[in-house]
């Protein structure tokens, strides 16, 4: 065999670079094109009638579709080894739709759903979903015997998680979740946004559905809102209805910077899980901290069960309690960096860093985040492509001030 012979199957960071390049049309760019037509002509009215009814491959308006956005989903589905994916306006529209899709597919309008989850997923939940008639029920995923106890006695249409949580980086054992998900008849919906398709697959694992902010790690830049799911053809294909129906469709700018973006996941996520790792043992033992919740840790009190899911890292993710845990001593924190930015978003190639307090979970009540752990002092990092000392340098700085 020829040494120098491509693989029969790429690996993942070929197939980042490599997948959606396709163009149905004969041309072969490089670099593929940005589609910025509303509506698409058609010889025989015959085939717009076909492509609209899904009976014929095609583009007639770009809400039900676009060969940017078309080029996108391909590629997610192949990076989350899926049969089909879905692209959407933003994360939050993908979650919409595939909570939606599902629910309005089961006679069961029930939803159990992890405590640990993005305030924002939560507030969908509590003054979107449940005031239609759904019946939300939270409990910790993270806990098996607590997830497998709420989900035999709910028997919910979907069970909804985060592979890792945010902004606790608490991890779901997916397999386990699964199996009982499964065994009472629902459906297992994982947001695999903290810890993307580079790291580990929950399709793999035995989820249904995929759920990203492709707005994060895929797009990667701090430039482009967006969000996907990824999973078999049925259940995408009911997303794909819902986007549809409600709109929340992307663009094909925003599909175009998502893809350029995608092409160096590969690089990225491996440094931001390396800096990520470095700051999480530097903030370990600086007498400012109390805590640290990093994957990577042996402290971490899923770190085997990380070493299990996660392939390649533990991501570029890492929070952190002060010692004085008050939202003053944050924002003194806040106030004094100067080489990582105070920003609402993650996965960028700058390192942010947020107050979930007064960000991120502002939404919850603070009866509800003292639940589930997300104190006043409670902080956190995206790890960027910085030079690591440099981002630690800053961390150290801006602690002296607290």
């Amino acid at each position: 065999m020829d040494e120098h012979a491509v693989p029969q199957e790429p690996a993942f960071g070929t197939r980042a670079v490599h997948s959606g390049r396709e163009h149905p049309d004969g041309l072969r760019p490089v670099v593929p094109p940005i589609h910025a037509s509303v509506s698409y002509m058609a010889e025989d009215p015959d085939d717009l009638r076909a492509v609209l009814a899904g009976e014929k491959e095609g583009f007639v308006y770009s809400r039900n579709g676009n060969p940017t956005v078309e080029a996108l989903r391909r590629c997610i589905a192949d990076l989350e080894e899926a049969g089909d994916a879905v692209v959407f306006g933003s994360g939050m529209a993908a979650m919409h739709a595939a909570l939606l899709a599902a629910l309005l597919s089961s006679p069961n309008r029930s939803v159990v759903a992890s405590s640990h989850l993005y305030g924002v997923t939560i507030s969908l939940l509590n003054n979107v979903l449940a005031p239609l008639g759904v019946k939300v029920t939270y409990a910790d995923l993270t806990d098996t015997s607590e997830a497998r106890e709420a989900i035999e006695r709910e028997r919910p249409a979907v069970v909804l998680c985060e592979t890792v949580s945010n902004p606790l980086l608490r991890l779901v054992d997916v397999p386990a979740l699964a199996e009982v998900s499964h065994a009472s008849g629902a459906l297992l919906f994982v947001d695999n946004t903290f810890a993307t398709p580079l790291l580990t697959r929950p399709l793999e694992h035995g989820a249904d559905l995929v759920i990203h902010s492709t707005t994060k790690y895929l797009g990667g830049h701090g430039d482009v809102v967006g969000g996907a799911v990824a999973g078999p053809w049925d259940i995408c294909g009911q997303a794909r209805a819902m986007s549809v129906f409600c709109g929340g469709v992307a663009g094909p700018y925003e599909a175009w910077l998502t893809l350029r973006g995608i092409r160096t996941l590969g690089l990225r996520v491996p440094k931001q899980c390396s800096n990520a790792m470095v700051i999480a043992h530097a903030l370990e033992t600086h007498p400012k901290v109390s805590r640290v919740n990093y994957p990577g840790l042996p402290s971490h009190p899923q770190h085997d069960l990380a070493r299990r899911l996660m392939k390649g890292g533990f991501g570029g993710m890492v929070s952190f309690e002060l010692k004085e845990n008050t939202v003053e001593a944050a924002n003194r924190f806040m106030h004094g960096l100067r080489l990582c930015l105070p920003a609402t978003s993650l996965g960028d190639v700058y390192t942010l860093v947020l107050h979930p307090v007064n960000s991120s979970h502002l939404t919850m009540s603070p009866e509800a985040r003292e639940r589930v752990g997300i104190t006043p002092g409670l902080l956190r990092l995206s790890a960027g492509v910085e030079d690591d000392t440099d981002i630690v340098a800053d961390l150290t700085q801006a602690l002296d001030l607290v």
